[in-house]
């Protein structure tokens, strides 16, 4: 891979936003399906840029709309932070950065208190989009929002309030915070956090948000020295998991294995015991630069409050990313999880180009189900040339089992040289598919997204 240059292959940049009405389906879509299928990512307007790394690249979000079994629409557009505004030739939207380098959020988009939000982690606040995502502008959520937010809150299913662990890069506390049904901030704790580590995500569960302090921290050298993202690893930290009350302010710690955790697929409690499921690498950000990584694997964490130790266990050691379970059993306990298989090695040739190196998101043709009770492990290939990478499950109505609904995902189609919206059964999961919504344009590689039902 070009470390000046990670924007190839399945990572290459589109270059124009699309407007596409009526779009042509194989199958036949769920007439429930009546909402938006978003996903963000990274799309920079500038190559030339000196300092270009794939978590800091522009935010595009690509969006089709279902309803009542036709596709719609399919939309893609920049999220217009100041930059981007300026580069675009547009006024900037209102609002205003919380850090002095301008960085759209690029990460995830995700539907809440019937406004629609694009996210990144760092210390940035989100942005808010409209309907058909054009950029709103800065959000802080009606004034309660005294600092930046996250990319990656949970939705607690019981009460619809939205949990979240926020970090600011180089920053010495990282903030818990709870924002109601209503979309403003109720609940706002600050964590101690000296050495500034990196919690790029968290778990929920009944009674505790869950954080990880893991031996990624900010890194003031790689700073000095214009790295684009800060951050090394230092072993020397430790790592430990914490649980904080959802309703107190003092964390207590646990000691765990040096690794490091981007995602989390899902935490329960279990009588006096959290069990913690999370793709875990052994080491990450071993230079500036993410290049020398460890593959990712499906482990669990078990938290023994009592004893105060911790059990880990490998649940399945195929090289995978970007976890999901379904919104239905966030901080319940889980029997199925989904995730994006990662090669074996890192090298990954895509309808462009050649990648080398990338350490946790060059995905390549295939999607997982996991069946935790079982202890089993179904793959589902798309085929050679073919790329995808997160999917989104989505319960049926009136869903008889946990994994009753469909998959969403995003998949290359190199016969088309354009991308297709997949939706699959989530029980039939190497079926053919129910779907095929075929879209007017290549959707790269990015990172997260949501399903966002229309309003009932």
């Amino acid at each position: 891979m070009n470390r000046q240059n990670p924007y190839q292959g399945a990572y290459t940049p589109v270059t124009e936003e699309v407007t596409s009405y009526d779009l042509p389906v194989t199958g036949t879509i769920p007439a429930e399906l009546n909402g938006r299928y978003l996903r963000n990512g990274p799309n920079p307007l500038d190559l030339d840029e000196p300092r270009l790394h794939l978590f800091t690249g522009t935010g595009m979000v690509h969006g089709v709309r279902l309803r009542e079994g036709k596709a719609e629409w399919y939309r893609n557009r920049w999220v217009r932070s100041a930059s981007v505004a300026e580069a675009l030739g547009e006024q900037p939207r209102p609002g205003a950065s919380v850090r002095r380098r301008d960085i759209g959020p690029n990460t995830h988009v995700i539907g809440h208190a019937d406004r629609t939000f694009a996210l990144v982690e760092g210390g940035f606040r989100p942005y808010e989009l409209t309907y058909d995502l054009d950029t709103v502008g800065a959000c802080d959520f009606d004034g309660t929002l005294r600092d930046g937010f996250v990319a990656h809150p949970k939705l607690d299913p019981a009460t619809g309030e939205l949990h979240a662990v926020a970090y600011g890069t180089g920053g010495d506390t990282v903030t818990y915070l709870v924002v109601s049904p209503h979309g403003k901030v109720v609940r706002s704790v600050d964590i101690p956090a000296p050495h500034a580590p990196m919690m790029h995500d968290f778990a929920l569960t009944q009674k505790y948000a869950v954080l990880y302090d893991l031996p990624v921290t900010f890194s003031p050298e790689a700073a000095q020295s214009g790295k684009a993202f800060p951050l090394a690893w230092n072993e020397a930290r430790g790592g430990r998991i914490g649980l904080l009350p959802r309703g107190g302010t003092e964390v207590r710690w646990f000691d765990v294995n040096p690794c490091f955790v981007f995602h989390t697929l899902n935490a329960y409690d279990q009588g006096d015991t959290v069990v913690v499921d999370v793709v875990r690498y052994p080491r990450m950000f071993v230079d500036a630069e993410m290049m020398g990584n460890s593959l990712p694997t499906l482990d669990r964490w078990v938290i023994d409050t009592v004893t105060g130790k911790v059990t880990e266990t490998r649940l399945d050691d195929h090289p995978q990313e970007f976890p999901v379970v379904s919104p239905a059993v966030v901080t319940g306990a889980h029997r199925y999880g989904y995730s994006a298989v990662t090669p074996q090695v890192h090298r990954y040739v895509g309808p462009t180009g050649t990648l080398d190196g990338l350490p946790h998101n060059a995905f390549s043709d295939a999607l997982i189900k996991h069946d935790l009770d079982k202890q089993t492990t179904t793959v589902r290939d798309f085929g050679t040339g073919h790329y995808t990478s997160e999917a989104y499950f989505v319960p049926a109505q009136n869903a008889l089992t946990e994994d009753d609904g469909y998959l969403l995902a995003y998949v290359f189609n190199p016969d088309r040289d354009a991308t297709d919206l997949v939706i699959l059964s989530g029980q039939d999961f190497t079926g053919d598919p129910i779907a095929t919504v075929h879209l007017p344009a290549r959707v790269p590689l990015g990172f997260h997204g949501s399903w966002i039902p229309d309003p009932a």
